[in-house]
């Protein structure tokens, strides 16, 4: 079982390293880092450095394709043929499931993926998913197995996804064991992570510290 993640400088690193680490262990999986060229990316900070270790047309025709958010996806968005789109289209066409995790969706969706189709990424970019031509919703994890395609929300629905995953891929007890192999139990010490629950001044601190990273 191959699985590709494509990876591009601005990437949010947890979008494709959370999946990564429920994937990369099911029994048979293989887990490859493919971009245009073989190389070192930056994440969206510029901190963390990730090697693409296969390009495009080494991975062509793998079983899961997870492609990860971050700012860099809007390189991607312009219309024009970018090898990520042109390999996207290809490699959907043979896979077993396509899948996204936060704004990874908008690539899927320029790729003509999600025409029409309801999808989910980070809540920043819903309007932009929609002029792409998906229909947004909230939902952390968004399925459409008759088309091979599953959206998930921001950074830790990613590990959702890649949970369910498991279950499509081999079975539920697998999921299970992928879950607690990575002691997956999350029990955040705030309630702010969905944009009612933080309310005003906690978005009020997040556009003060956006803006700062700018």
């Amino acid at each position: 079982m191959q699985i590709a993640i494509p990876i591009f400088d601005q990437l949010t690193a947890l979008d494709c390293v959370g999946p990564y680490e429920v994937l990369q262990r099911l029994p048979g999986a293989t887990v490859a880092f493919v971009g245009k060229e073989k190389r070192n990316v930056r994440t969206d900070n510029g901190f963390l450095g990730l090697a693409v270790d296969y390009t495009f047309d080494e991975i062509s025709s793998p079983n899961v394709i997870l492609v990860p958010g971050g700012v860099g996806t809007r390189a991607f968005l312009d219309g024009n043929d970018h090898e990520i789109i042109t390999w996207l289209k290809n490699a959907h066409s043979t896979s077993q499931y396509t899948t996204s995790v936060c704004t990874g969706s908008l690539v899927l969706a320029a790729a003509g993926l999600l025409t029409d189709l309801t999808a989910t990424t980070h809540w920043s970019a819903y309007d932009t998913l929609k002029e792409l031509g998906s229909l947004p919703v909230a939902d952390r994890v968004v399925e459409h197995l008759d088309q091979r395609i599953i959206t998930a929300a921001g950074v830790s629905a990613g590990i959702d996804m890649a949970l369910r995953l498991s279950q499509l891929l081999v079975d539920t007890e697998a999921a299970k064991a992928m879950q607690l192999m990575i002691e997956y139990d999350p029990q955040p010490p705030f309630n702010a992570g969905t944009v009612s629950a933080a309310g005003e001044q906690v978005m009020e601190r997040l556009i003060q510290y956006a803006e700062h990273k700018q």
